[in-house]
């Protein structure tokens, strides 16, 4: 019998339309969610922002934190639940649904530990004629009403990554998952009110429509946008904001892997294999084009082959499942058609390369698809890596930079020289040495940049960006 799960929104009406939840592995039905109208984001948006109007009713810090420490228990304790719910949604493995669990509850430790360091700083004053006789000190006050806009390939640790620094920096806010994995978030923000934090704090929508996110993103009642998603959909809605919202914008790229001839293959291999088809590709920094110099391509290529035909893919509820189903059968049709077209430009296929059900893909490696395939220009975001041969590390390292999205990016050698020079020329945030692009951890800057994202993400950067610095400035003779 599939679950309900009813609005979180404080007072609103459940719209018409409710959302179906189904299983991307084999199209079970999950659950049902209500969502809301025009009417229902009115009402979340009012309650939230006549909450911050009100500084009476504004949390002290000691407050958000036992708040959060019982909140990391709750995630402790429901665990095994919460990651039924998240892979059963989300069709990620479940050892790495696990990982992720473990990630999500240190993420809450990391808020606490934010809330813990935060303090602002005395200004310079007395220095010249015009600063005498003054002090200035600065103090951390939130933001205002936070919209938090979600992505499904993460849903347990995108939402603590949203919610996790709005609740300690002192926002309210609404939060909309992805309509393909709404369950996780449902099942935190009930474990967050679970928790102490009263219902009007943290609010979940899931809308009837675009027109109603759209209506919700842009309203001029919110102070700070939250998107992880398409890079189209992001562009858009941050071109339509009210005027003096804040945002931060997390995309997706097409990371790039330098791997010099010198590098320890036995030690990058793996690492790469697993950063490509990890959650089957559907990861924004997952490892997608590889660039290895004329002596080493055909190992790299055939080991990374290897890895992937290795791979188990299948039910991501299974022990020994490596690689699990794509979000939906369109991007397992979308995923095949951008192979088909590079192998018909005259890539070679190492292996997979062929759909394995209407919602699973195998791990793929490409060898020297051109230039101008889809698989070359756009970020993948299925099972697929693209292996190019190099002569010229500056030649591999131009190609790396050619497109118009930059996140992460690795380069593999033993020569500390080789490294800094990647290092320095790379288009890319985050360079990763004898690494591989999807390495994270939650406290690190993740930014994305070009088209692939605005701002810096991880915990402590998005807490620092649901906050203002207000100066307070003393004047007095006796200063």
């Amino acid at each position: 019998m599939p679950s309900h799960y009813p609005l979180m929104v404080p007072g609103a009406v459940p719209a018409d339309a409710v959302l179906e939840v189904s299983s991307p592995y084999d199209g079970r039905l999950l659950a049902t969610v209500e969502t809301v109208d025009r009417q229902g984001v009115d009402r979340a948006l009012e309650t939230a922002s006549r909450l911050f109007r009100d500084r009476s009713q504004w949390m002290g810090a000691d407050r958000r934190i036992d708040i959060l420490k019982r909140l990391a228990s709750l995630m402790a304790a429901n665990a095994e639940r919460l990651i039924t719910t998240s892979v059963g949604e989300g069709g990620k493995p479940l050892l790495d649904t696990r990982v992720e669990m473990e990630r999500a509850i240190d993420g809450i430790h990391n808020c606490i530990d934010c809330i813990r360091n935060n303090h602002g700083e005395e200004i310079p004053m007395g220095i010249n004629a015009a600063s005498l006789n003054r002090l200035a000190v600065t103090h951390h006050e939130p933001v205002g009403v936070v919209v938090a806009v979600s992505a499904f390939n993460h849903p347990l640790n995108l939402i603590v990554h949203q919610i996790g620094p709005a609740i300690a920096s002192g926002c309210p806010v609404i939060v909309k998952p992805a309509e393909d994995t709404p369950l996780s978030c449902h099942e935190l923000v009930a474990l967050v009110r679970q928790a102490g934090l009263p219902e009007e704090w943290c609010q979940v929508v899931s809308t009837d429509s675009l027109e109603t996110a759209t209506a919700m993103v842009t309203d001029p009642r919110i102070a700070f946008f939250s998107f992880i998603g398409s890079a189209r959909v992001g562009w858009m809605l941050r071109s339509k904001l009210a005027p003096g919202v804040r945002c931060a914008l997390e995309h997706g790229g097409a990371a790039p892997v330098l791997v010099a001839a010198d590098a320890n293959l036995d030690d990058a291999l793996p690492l790469l294999a697993k950063a490509g088809f990890y959650h089957a590709g559907q990861v924004c920094v997952s490892t997608q084009r590889v660039y290895a110099h004329h002596d080493i391509v055909a190992a790299v290529a055939d080991g990374l082959a290897a890895a992937g035909r290795a791979m188990h893919v299948g039910d991501p509820v299974n022990e020994d499942t490596d690689v699990g189903p794509l979000i939906r059968p369109a991007e397992v049709d979308r995923v095949h058609a951008w192979v088909q077209e590079a192998v018909e430009k005259g890539a070679q296929c190492l292996c997979g390369g062929q759909k394995l059900s209407e919602t699973c893909y195998p791990p793929t490696v490409l060898l020297d698809p051109p230039e101008d395939a889809k698989v070359s220009r756009n970020e993948i975001f299925g099972p697929v890596i693209c292996v190019y041969t190099y002569d010229d590390i500056d030649d591999a390292i131009r190609r790396a930079n050619s497109l118009d999205y930059a996140f992460q990016a690795a380069v593999f050698t033993q020569n500390i020289d080789t490294a800094m020079h990647a290092y320095r020329n790379l288009d890319a945030s985050s360079v990763m040495i004898n690494d591989h692009t999807a390495f994270r951890v939650d406290w690190m800057p993740f930014a994305g940049l070009k088209q692939s994202g605005l701002g810096v993400g991880g915990i402590p950067h998005t807490f620092e960006d649901m906050q203002i610095r207000k100066m307070m400035l003393v004047r007095s003779k006796f200063l």
